[in-house]
C-alpha cells in the first residue's frame, strides 16, 4: 500500500489530523512508526464507543507500525478534567488494576496480541522526581491552562480547579516524550491534552508527533456520546442478541453514521441498500466483530457480508442473532431454547426476574412491571404479586423466559 493510500484508509472516520501533510511525510519515511493512545481504566467494560479508537490502532498495525496500548494507571489517579464541571474522585489503586485487567482481556478482541505492547505510565512517572515535575510545569502557562474551554467556564462561574487538575495534560504529554511517539490518536474531545504531547515534544528536541483525532460516538439514543452512565452503550460482551436489537433501534441517520466509523464497508454501496437491509447487514457485522472466529478482521467481515452470496454460504454468530431477530420481531415468534425457570411455591415474579438475570435489582423488576415490559403469553403483567404460571415471559423487547411447573 503506498503512503497516500494508507493515508487515505487512516483518515476515514476522523474529526481531524495535525497535520495531515506531517503524517504523509513520516508514513514516507518507510518505518515502523510508534502509534500512541491512552486509557484511563475508570470503567471495567468497554463499549463500541471506546473501539472507535481501537479500530484506528488496528489499521495502523495492519500497515506494519508498532501499536503502544498505554494504560494510564498513574494519571488515572489525577483525574482527566476533560469535560469536567467539577472535581473528579481519586480512584483507588485496587479499582484500577481490577479494570485495568478487564481492558486487557477485551481491547485484543480488535487488536492483535502479538503486534501490541501494553504498558502502565506508573513505569515512569512514579519515578519522576520534584526536580522533574517543576521542569514540565515550566514547559507551560497559568494562561495556556485557562485558555481550555473546560477550565475556563469553571473558572467564570467560580467552580473549583486544583492544581492536580493543571498537572493531568503535562504527564499525558510526557508520556509521548517518553515512548518518542511518531502518532497520538485521541477522541476530538482530547485535543488539549493531545496537543500538550506535541508541545513537550519541542520542548524536549523530539519531533512532535501527529495528532489524530477521532469522533464521539453517539449512543443509541443518537444524540449523546456513547456513556454507560446514560444507559445509551452497546458492549462489545453483550450477548449477540443483544447486541443485534441495540443495532436495530438506532436511526437510520445514526446507522450511516455507525458504518463509517465502526466499519470499513464500502460506504456508497450501503447506501444504495434498503435501510432496513443495511441496518440488518450492520447489526450481523458488529456481532461478528466480537464474537466470531477471526474477530477484529473488518475487512473481512465487511467483505463477507456485504457479499449476498457469502452471507448465505457461511453461517456465524451474527447470522443466528439476525435470524433470532427476525423471527421474534419480524415474524413475532418465540424464539426457540430460550432459558426456563421451575416455578416453586412462595415465588414472587420480581424475585424470579432478578434471579434469571432478567432484571439487575428488584427496583428494576417493579419498574419494568409497572411500565407494563413485562407480558406473560402476550398479556401484560400488572401486578408484582401476579400469581405465577407456566408459559412463556417476555420482559422487555428482546428478553424471554419460560416458566415451567415443578
Amino acid at each position: 500500500m503506498t503512503p497516500q493510500e494508507s493515508l487515505k484508509k487512516l483518515s476515514r472516520g476522523t474529526t481531524e489530523i495535525i497535520s495531515l501533510a506531517d503524517l504523509e511525510a513520516k508514513l514516507k519515511e518507510g518505518r515502523p512508526l510508534v502509534i500512541k493512545a491512552g486509557f484511563d481504566p475508570t470503567a471495567p467494560d468497554i463499549h463500541l464507543g471506546h473501539t472507535v479508537l481501537l479500530r484506528k490502532m488496528k489499521q495502523f498495525q495492519d500497515l506494519g507500525h508498532q501499536v503502544v496500548f498505554l494504560i494510564g494507571d498513574f494519571t488515572a489517579q489525577v483525574g482527566d478534567p476533560t469535560g469536567r464541571n467539577e472535581l473528579r474522585k481519586k480512584m483507588s489503586m485496587a479499582d484500577i488494576e481490577k479494570n485495568a485487567a478487564t481492558y486487557k482481556a477485551q481491547v485484543f478482541k480488535i487488536l492483535d496480541p502479538q503486534k501490541t505492547q501494553v504498558v502502565f505510565n506508573s513505569h515512569w512517572l512514579n519515578k519522576l522526581t520534584p526536580q522533574d515535575l517543576l521542569e514540565l510545569s515550566a514547559h507551560t502557562t497559568v494562561a495556556q491552562m485557562l485558555a481550555r474551554a473546560d477550565f475556563k467556564k469553571r473558572f467564570e462561574t467560580a467552580k473549583e480547579i486544583s492544581l492536580l487538575e493543571f498537572i493531568y495534560p503535562l504527564l499525558q504529554g510526557y508520556d509521548s516524550v517518553h515512548l518518542k511517539a511518531d502518532v497520538e490518536l485521541g477522541g476530538n474531545d482530547q485535543k488539549f491534552n493531545l496537543l500538550m504531547g506535541r508541545q513537550l515534544q519541542e520542548a524536549y528536541g523530539q519531533k512532535p508527533q501527529v495528532v489524530l483525532m477521532t469522533p464521539l460516538l453517539e449512543g443509541t439514543d443518537g444524540v449523546n456520546k456513547m456513556s454507560k452512565s446514560l444507559g445509551n452503550t452497546i458492549g462489545i460482551n453483550d450477548e449477540p442478541d443483544d447486541i443485534f436489537g441495540k443495532i436495530m433501534s438506532i436511526s437510520d441517520e445514526l446507522m450511516l453514521r455507525y458504518y463509517e466509523i465502526l466499519t470499513e464497508a464500502d460506504l456508497d454501496a450501503v447506501k444504495k441498500m434498503h435501510p432496513k437491509e443495511a441496518k440488518l447487514q450492520l447489526g450481523q457485522m458488529v456481532v461478528d466483530m466480537f464474537h466470531s472466529p477471526g474477530q477484529g478482521d473488518q475487512v473481512a467481515i465487511a467483505a463477507r457480508i456485504l457479499s449476498l452470496k457469502a452471507s448465505q454460504s457461511l453461517p456465524s454468530v451474527g447470522a443466528k442473532a439476525r435470524e433470532h431477530f427476525e423471527k421474534t420481531f419480524s415474524q413475532h415468534q418465540v424464539p426457540e431454547n430460550i432459558p426456563e425457570f421451575k416455578i416453586m411455591a412462595g415465588q414472587k415474579l420480581v424475585d424470579i426476574l432478578v434471579v434469571t438475570n432478567m432484571a439487575a435489582s428488584k427496583n428494576e423488576g417493579r419498574r419494568l412491571i409497572k411500565e407494563k415490559a413485562v407480558t406473560h403469553e402476550g398479556n401484560a403483567v400488572n401486578d408484582e404479586n401476579w400469581p405465577l404460571t407456566p408459559g412463556v415471559l417476555k420482559i422487555g423487547k428482546r428478553r424471554f423466559l419460560k416458566l415451567v411447573q415443578t
